[in-house]
């Protein structure tokens, strides 16, 4: 029992004084169109994307994440945008975020009812810069600008 209590407050300390990886990527429909969710925690429009997964490459999170929240696949590998890590870039805790885009296909549709509200795509005139979740507006801008980013 120990042991177990050693092991989980490690684990504990491990997780909460470390930042949290993710993959979020920025989906791009053949009419040039960028997918967006609406989030079920806030209520606001975001790239889709989450968590690494235990020894899963971010190629792997970005195709899964990309499923699981727009119901799209992936046509293109995706490529690397940005790395964005400031402190306060997600209000729930320190995470690093690996952006990526690349071309998609697919019915528009959320096989996460309970993380996405809405799945929706927007001309890049029409993209809600205003109150976009985290630091996506950074991110679109970044992408829409042709930056590489390590923030």
């Amino acid at each position: 029992m120990v042991n177990l209590s050693r092991f989980l407050f490690t684990v504990l300390g491990i997780m909460f004084r470390h930042p949290v990886t993710g993959a979020t990527i920025i989906p791009i429909l053949s009419n040039g169109e960028i997918v967006l969710i609406r989030r079920g925690d806030s209520g606001q429009w975001g790239l889709p994307g989450g968590i690494i997964d235990w020894g899963e490459q971010v190629a792997t999170t970005a195709e899964r994440e990309l499923w699981e929240e727009t119901g799209l696949a992936l046509v293109t590998s995706p490529r690397l945008i940005g790395v964005y890590s400031q402190r306060d870039r997600d209000p729930r805790l320190h995470s690093i975020s690996i952006l990526v885009a690349a071309e998609v296909t697919g019915t528009l549709q959320a096989n996460d009812h309970s993380e996405v509200l809405d799945v929706k795509a927007f001309s890049q005139d029409t993209l809600p810069f205003s109150g976009l979740a985290h630091d996506h507006n950074r991110q679109l801008q970044d992408f829409l600008a042709g930056k590489i980013t390590l923030a």
